[in-house]
């Protein structure tokens, strides 16, 4: 078994839906993990996502018991410690791994987790004899207790409880752990969007090779990135660039890591000579980016007076 020799990260949430660009996390629980996948350390908490907690019949979590619990952005650096430099695990990845890199990218933050093994993906190698790979089928398969299910602690355990039979079971039969990049869960699909507002600098035009950015610079990426494109997205809005969805000739510079590409960004920048640069230098620039000038603030209109009033005769 390939393998990986140091810490995981066991990782549940509960959430608002199913659409990670308009609903929210709830609540999360983070199980530090050795190699073997015992227990280190636990952490879960509820959270005030400040909408509609969506299907309480499912979770339990209603508007009245989250109402006092944390915004996510209270307990974000505590999460982003105990996902740093460890492999999050969790059942299909892509939906818990996408949740949270939406929370942090709300708060122009990066996903901490660069890695992921998603345990659903890995039963899929290992073929257990089960009629499904639901994590309530697999906690019966591997003898792990089930006791509350959609409680993201209870959810968490019997996913450590997975995990130590799935590796178990790969290292008997010299299997290859489903170890992915966090990247690579978005290839084929639109990655999570993120909340952009309105940039608050005026664009100062195109980026000249050899200069600075600029805050308010109009930035296009096109094509495959080794960074997420939510994390890029995230890092530029959080630096003061206007991150837009296509090119047009007002956009000042395009992020491409392949100069012969025949995106439709891509034709065209090259039709309006937007110049590119690849993704590694675009990181390098970001740090020495320069103040922009604000947008001027447009005073709102007086109201028109009031109508006169007829008088009567």
């Amino acid at each position: 078994m390939s393998g990986h020799s140091g810490e995981w990260a066991a990782v549940d949430v509960e959430t608002s839906g199913i659409d990670r660009n308009r609903h929210r996390v709830l609540s999360l629980a983070v199980l530090v993990l050795d190699a073997d996948g015992w227990p280190v350390e636990e952490y879960t908490t509820l959270l005030n996502p400040g909408c509609d907690p969506g299907p309480v019949h499912v979770h339990g979590l209603t508007r009245e018991r989250l109402a006092g619990a944390p915004r996510f952005a209270d307990i974000a650096e505590r999460t982003a410690e105990l996902l740093d430099g460890r492999v999050m695990v969790a059942h299909n990845a892509q939906f818990d791994h996408g949740f949270l890199t939406r929370e942090f990218a709300a708060l122009g933050m990066s996903m901490p987790a660069r890695r992921t093994l998603c345990t659903l993906q890995l039963n899929r190698k290992l073929r257990p004899p089960t009629p499904d790979f639901k994590l309530g089928t697999l906690a019966a398969h591997y003898g792990v207790p089930q006791q509350r299910a959609h409680d993201a602690l209870d959810d968490a355990r019997v996913l450590a409880g997975i995990l130590r039979g799935s590796l178990a079971a790969a290292k008997a039969r010299a299997l290859e752990l489903p170890i992915a990049d966090g990247a690579s869960l978005w290839r084929g699909s639109f990655p999570p969007s993120v909340p952009k507002p309105r940039c608050a600098y005026e664009s100062p035009g195109r980026w000249r090779s050899g200069q600075p950015l600029v805050q308010g610079m109009k930035i296009a990426f096109t094509g495959e990135t080794e960074t997420s494109r939510i994390d890029l997205t995230a890092r530029s809005v959080a630096a003061g660039l206007d991150v837009m969805g296509n090119v047009s000739r007002y956009t000042s510079l395009v992020v491409a890591n392949d100069a012969r590409s025949t995106s439709t960004k891509a034709l065209r920048a090259r039709a309006e000579s937007v110049p590119f640069v690849d993704e590694r230098t675009f990181l390098a620039l970001l740090p020495g980016i320069r103040p922009g000038r604000l947008r001027e603030r447009r005073a709102a209109a007086p109201p028109p007076p009031p109508a006169a009033r007829p008088r009567r005769t």
